[in-house]
């Protein structure tokens, strides 16, 4: 059974940066000059959302993790969460038809952090080390033999090499819990003089507050487990219950029936089409 009622949370569907990327993307696969049988390629998921990767599959696309599964000379494609200097090299050197996708916004932290760097001031990246964005954020300091450090949490703040540190700059993965950068900014402000443009995107930001903001049961938030800006809504909450769904299948798969009032979200790479879909289902529009 569906839930009471169902409320909507604003904003929801693709930020901009996904939009121009996913615009990139397509246009490369619709391109009239474009050999069918030649695939463009993609360095990792160009966002993490699987509807949207397996769509552009589907059309021809291939995905790799590598420059090494792109044969020389073809294009690919580099993803929304961006690349170090390195990667960009590789690919000169391969001479692969590069087609740059990075958010803008990652582009801005990503001058930010090789600005420090070049500077001399060792770089605090506020992120997860395994996450693409992050691996290039500190590809970007790398390229200029800077020092670095990821940190995810204040208690993170005083380890080594922070602890030996004096002066730093301090930059943020796009996706993090806005409260978090806030909270290890004034962490490491307590410790070191502090030079930051840390911050998450705006549609992370406005996303995380209109969930921390909404008043209900539960909220449901559409979007893939392996997107961070999905992942830190379901964290920002404050409703008794969190439910997370990529799939319409799962979404039908939860009881709601004892759900009162249920507020709808989704992560900046989660595709309209699938939020309309949900929010129909659970209004009773579809069976």
């Amino acid at each position: 059974m569906g839930p009471g009622e169902v409320v909507i949370l604003n904003p929801h569907g693709f930020c901009a940066g996904v939009t121009g990327a996913l615009r990139k993307a397509l246009s490369l696969l619709g391109d009239p000059s474009r050999n069918p049988a030649v695939p463009v390629y993609c360095l990792h998921e160009i966002v993490h959302n699987e509807i949207v990767v397996g769509a552009l599959r589907d059309r021809g696309m291939v995905f790799t993790d590598s420059l090494s599964g792109v044969p020389e000379g073809l294009t690919v494609l580099f993803s929304a969460h961006g690349v170090g200097p390195a990667v960009r090299r590789e690919a000169a050197m391969r001479r692969l038809r590069v087609v740059d996708a990075t958010c803008p916004f990652v582009t801005r932290v990503h001058t930010a952090a090789r600005s420090f760097a070049s500077r001399g001031l060792p770089v605090v990246v506020i992120g997860h080390a395994a996450h693409a964005e992050v691996r290039g954020i500190l590809g970007e300091i790398e390229d200029v033999a800077g020092s670095a450090a990821v940190v995810s949490s204040p208690d993170d703040c005083s380890t080594p090499p922070l602890d030996g540190w004096g002066r730093i700059g301090v930059v943020s993965q796009t996706t993090m819990n806005s409260d978090d950068v806030r909270s290890i900014v004034e962490e490491l402000g307590r410790r070191h003089a502090v030079e930051t443009t840390a911050e998450t995107c705006r549609a992370t930001k406005e996303r995380q507050d209109a969930a921390r903001a909404f008043d209900g049961d539960a909220l449901l938030v559409l979007g893939s487990a392996n997107s961070s800006n999905t992942r830190r809504l379901c964290e920002v909450a404050r409703t008794p219950r969190v439910f997370r769904a990529a799939a319409i299948e799962e979404v039908r798969a939860i009881d709601f029936s004892d759900v009162r009032r249920l507020g709808v979200t989704s992560g900046a790479s989660t595709p309209e089409d699938f939020f309309n879909e949900v929010v129909t289902f659970l209004r009773g529009g579809a069976k």
